[in-house]
């Protein structure tokens, strides 16, 4: 018997990965950032249902049919330090959750501020749970974003340039080699 090769990821990633972003624009997106994550949760649930048949000879088997997915995250009430006024995707979010029809569903999209592959983009409802707390407390929100169909998979708008950062460093090293043969 053998023993496995530790993995050489040892480092732990940082919950504060992800960015939210919502789209406010009309026809063509326009991605604003939504501030003051405290808290993120990204979720995909799957509805199994069973599909046990004689053939599995008494043990249970489960299909799944559907994915629903969902995020919920915790924001920092934001508000312009001079007017007053908040911040206007966290109002836009506030708005949706109070409205019906197309007005309740948002464009949002996530991605890992780092750049890796994690990206992510869908339609949303919204609900928003003001947390409320003693005089000494920060006004924070529960956000819950459930999906409204497919959450669908995007390149990362942070992601290194095709060939990433390690092509491009031996590209410059053979560049550099070339001219000293040259030479």
């Amino acid at each position: 018997m053998s023993t496995p090769t530790p993995p050489a990821e040892t480092e732990t990633a940082l919950a504060r990965r992800y960015r939210l972003e919502l789209n406010t624009g009309t026809t063509t997106p326009t991605w604003s950032l939504v501030p003051g994550v405290q808290e993120f949760a990204p979720k995909v649930e799957p509805t199994q249902q069973k599909s046990t048949t004689y053939d599995d000879e008494g043990w249970a088997d489960s299909t799944v049919t559907e994915l629903a997915w969902s995020i919920e995250t915790k924001l920092a009430h934001r508000c312009h330090p001079e007017t007053r006024v908040f911040n206007a995707a966290q109002e836009r979010l506030r708005l949706a959750s109070e409205s019906f029809g197309a007005a309740s569903r948002v464009h949002v999209r996530y991605y890992d501020r780092e750049g890796r592959d994690e990206a992510y983009e869908g339609y949303a409802l919204v609900t928003w749970e003001p947390e409320g707390g003693a005089p000494d407390d920060l006004d924070t929100v529960k956000v819950t974003l459930t999906g409204k169909g497919p959450r669908k998979k995007i390149a990362n708008p942070l992601a290194p340039p095709a060939g990433g950062t390690l092509a491009l460093v031996a590209e410059e090293s053979s560049a550099a080699v070339r001219k000293k043969v040259a030479a």
